[in-house]
């Protein structure tokens, strides 16, 4: 089965994006989100696309 980048519908702090892309890699949430933080200016444009365009999670029971 292929993995696919998704929002995070159980690690959401703002959005689900870097918990998302925790998910698809396989890391740590929190280093995604310092990486954002510690890159802020050209990541926060880069955050906002990736929250419009990535799709949701499917809703788990």
């Amino acid at each position: 089965m292929q993995k696919k980048l998704r929002k995070s519908s159980t690690d959401k702090a703002i959005y689900g994006v870097c918990g998302g892309i925790a998910e698809y890699f396989g890391i740590s949430s929190l280093g995604v989100r310092l990486l954002f933080i510690l890159f802020l200016p050209a990541n926060l444009i880069v955050y906002i696309i990736l929250a419009n365009t990535i799709p949701d999670s499917p809703p788990s029971l």
